[in-house]
């Protein structure tokens, strides 16, 4: 309803009280206000972009507000998924986010979808809502979500993060581009690592996320200049801004239907790959270890930073961007020696694409399954996880 009938929209007395600094606010103003209270953001994530944007949106008083989400509260979101808290570590995040939504703006409803995002459902799940915003953190999602959204001709508010770097822009709004005109491919699996492999500066996550909060209000309120067009780039590590222009691909395909997005991004064939990568588990490698055996090196293949959080004796450093870049390889070729490799990472990802690169340079390795998460929930206790 981005153009609602204002009179048959009333605010309250508290209303008055609650949202004052923005009614006075020429650009906003009453009629302002009343569209916010009108309008519905449907949320894909209440991770490290959907905290903020959850956050900012209820004390805007936005009416009615969906959340696509199906993961529980982790400790290691708190760093940066601040709607969340420690007493809700082990529930789910839709209902973290929607207790916290109702201290903000007892009067706001709020639709709950604890289910993943498909091509099966995403369609009905968008339908009713004047804005989507993308606080999704993979691609296969991202792709999905743009789709949709340009059959159903809905705006598309997107953020991302990595390390000490954000983006953020305003897809399919007002003839503008979408996210297939920013990228017509997804990247190879396994490109561009993951916050969990990767990290990310918390705050970050609130900049970018307050920035996309900001562009759904703009949205909502009629106003000029969105980030329609325009690529907002962030380093808080340098604290600088960039923009870049982005304008539709004449020679796009036109996006008739919702695909396998799995299929797409290419995330089977990479499984595929990576589960031809013999496998053993921590209860074997800590039997092998324990049995005095010399004939194998066990590889850690995380960033040198991982490695002084938590490492498991005897295990030798090399990054898997050195075996990427092939500095590595000729390292482990010459540890190895004709001896078995036996590689682990954080939870069984990277070394699985180590040893891909390894098994192309003729040399033949085993995966730990779960990696040193698994060894220290499993085998070592003492040995942090993060």
């Amino acid at each position: 309803m981005l153009n609602p009938n204002l009179d048959e929209i009333q605010l309250t007395k508290e209303d008055y009280q609650t949202y004052s600094r923005h009614i006075i606010l020429p650009e906003v103003g009453l009629d302002g206000q009343k569209r916010l209270k009108a309008a519905s953001v449907l949320c894909i994530g209440t991770g490290g972009l959907g905290s903020p944007l959850l956050l900012y949106l209820a004390a805007a008083g936005i009416g009615r507000i969906g959340i696509v989400d199906f993961d529980i509260v982790d400790n290691s979101n708190l760093q940066r998924q601040i709607i969340h808290g420690t007493s809700w570590v082990g529930k789910p995040k839709i209902e973290s986010a929607k207790n916290r939504i109702l201290q903000i703006n007892p009067n706001c409803q709020i639709d709950l979808y604890e289910t993943a995002l498909t091509s099966a459902n995403a369609l009905e799940i968008l339908e009713p809502y004047d804005v989507v915003v993308d606080g999704t953190d993979n691609f296969p999602t991202r792709y999905l979500t743009n789709d949709a959204c340009v059959l159903l001709d809905k705006p598309n508010v997107y953020g991302s993060i990595f390390r000490f770097e954000g983006q953020a822009t305003v897809f399919n709004y007002e003839g503008g581009p979408n996210y297939r005109d920013l990228y017509p491919e997804p990247p190879p699996p396994g490109m561009v690592p993951s916050c969990a492999e990767g990290g990310v500066l918390g705050v970050l996550c609130g900049i970018i996320g307050t920035i996309q909060a900001t562009e759904t209000i703009k949205i909502i309120l009629g106003a000029e200049n969105t980030l329609s067009g325009r690529l907002l780039l962030y380093n808080a590590w340098d604290m600088s801004f960039r923009e870049l222009k982005l304008r539709p691909n004449p020679e796009r395909p036109v996006i008739e239907e919702l695909i396998d997005y799995q299929q797409f991004c290419g995330i089977p064939q990479a499984q595929e790959t990576e589960t031809m990568i013999p496998e053993m588990s921590v209860q074997e490698l800590k039997q092998l270890m324990d049995s005095g055996s010399d004939d194998f090196i066990l590889l850690d293949v995380r960033n040198p930073n991982e490695y002084e959080i938590a490492k498991i004796d005897g295990a030798v450093l090399i990054p898997l961007g050195d075996l990427e870049a092939g500095s590595g390889v000729d390292k482990v070729k010459e540890l190895a020696n004709g001896h078995r490799v036996i590689a682990h990472c954080k939870l069984g990802g990277r070394s699985a694409k180590a040893l891909a690169i390894l098994k192309e340079a003729g040399i033949e390795g085993t995966n730990v399954k779960g990696g040193i998460n698994a060894w220290s929930q499993e085998i070592d206790s003492s040995i942090p996880q993060y």
